[in-house]
């Protein structure tokens, strides 16, 4: 399955199309640490992760992992657990994984700079929850809680996530 990213912010598979937020810099070609843009390119889906507290398992065919308080991301280019799931109390900088915000209710790990990690081109670009407003993320994907959850269902191992740095022509 192929799922489009186009700027400035849709979202389509399978006939469907529904709104999402992108990176509030903006959709770029080359991704570098703290930019708050989403990187342009065709990626794999590697993983969901999911607060389950608050949401049941998703529907998927992709792996599926429950997150629990412990788990962060290293976003710090000068550690080897770079762009890497890691357990918390960790001391270098990441980020928090059981976020109090909902954001991260549902986190879909996509295959940026992960195969190799390159140290500065970017981490933790994930397909998460969307904020009410949509507003613009860090660099990650965000749709409503049903859409990802509705496109989930149909994702399988093959899916590849395919961003755009221009509306369709």
């Amino acid at each position: 399955m192929e799922i489009m990213v186009w700027p400035p912010g849709t979202l389509s598979w399978n006939g469907n199309a529904v709104r999402c937020a992108l990176g509030r810099g903006g959709v770029v070609a080359h991704k570098k640490e703290g930019d708050g843009a989403t990187p342009e390119g065709s990626f794999p889906l590697r993983r969901v992760l999911y607060r389950p507290d608050r949401v049941a398992q998703p529907k998927t065919a992709l792996p599926v992992r429950a997150l629990n308080p412990k788990d962060g991301w290293c976003d710090d280019p000068g550690n080897q657990s770079y762009n890497h799931l890691v357990t918390l109390p960790f001391l270098a900088s990441h980020e928090v994984m059981w976020r109090e915000d909902g954001l991260y209710d549902i986190v879909v790990e996509i295959g940026h700079n992960d195969d190799p990690v390159q140290p500065g081109l970017g981490s933790a670009i994930f397909m998460h929850v969307a904020t009410p407003d949509f507003r613009p993320t860090q660099g990650c994907i965000a749709l409503g809680l049903d859409d990802l959850q509705k496109l989930l269902e149909g994702c399988g191992k093959a899916a590849r996530l395919c961003i755009k740095l221009g509306p369709p022509a």
